[in-house]
């Protein structure tokens, strides 16, 4: 007899809080998989980075490594180069993703470009976590150590979740602080089961 099956989303702009809830529902005992954990992986791929490389430039190390402050300066700066980076990456990160979700049970994916990359069929149901523009600009620039510009430059070169219509997914609005997104994340994981 084959087991159920269901994938979950979890996804928001960058700062949002999305990695926090993700940690939330993990330490519930349900199986939490990264898209960026993924995107790290492919990134010791040699053969890969030599595509990315191939495409942006200049954005190796001398080690072979990949600059991530230099790609971001390129995607960052130039929304065609952002398309065509997400075009390269998210069908892999993607393939990887549902391969690991392969399974019987209840599955979380955090998925930081679900809708840029048109991936919301993938899965059955998805949590979007809101969080205000201030908030989440604070919350970059203290996680990446870059400046408000920059932090408002990625947030602005990134899906805009105000012209979102929310009707088919369940949210959370993360504007406050940890005891309460505690609170909302457990509450929606109980109506989700």
């Amino acid at each position: 007899m084959m087991q159920n099956n269901t994938k979950i989303a979890v996804t928001g702009g960058i700062g949002s809080g999305k990695t926090t809830v993700c940690k939330i529902i993990k330490e519930q005992g349900y199986t939490v998989i990264s898209c960026d954990e993924i995107y790290s992986h492919l990134l010791c791929d040699i053969s890969f980075l030599n595509s990315l490389a191939a495409e942006f430039g200049n954005i190796l190390n001398s080690d072979g490594t990949l600059s991530r402050k230099k790609l971001a300066e390129i995607v960052f700066s130039d929304k065609d180069k952002l398309t065509r980076l997400n075009e390269i990456t998210h069908p892999e990160i993607m393939k990887e993703a549902i391969k690991q979700m392969s399974g019987g049970g209840i599955y979380f994916c955090e998925v930081p470009l679900l809708f840029e990359g048109e991936f919301e069929a993938l899965f059955d149901k998805i949590i979007v976590v809101l969080r205000n523009k201030e908030l989440r600009i604070s919350s970059i620039t203290k996680r990446d150590e870059i400046t408000y510009l920059d932090a408002k430059k990625r947030i602005d070169s990134q899906f805009n979740y105000d012209n979102l219509s929310f009707e088919k997914y369940y949210v959370i609005h993360n504007n406050s602080d940890f005891e309460n997104l505690n609170a909302v994340t457990l509450e929606i994981i109980n109506k989700i089961k």
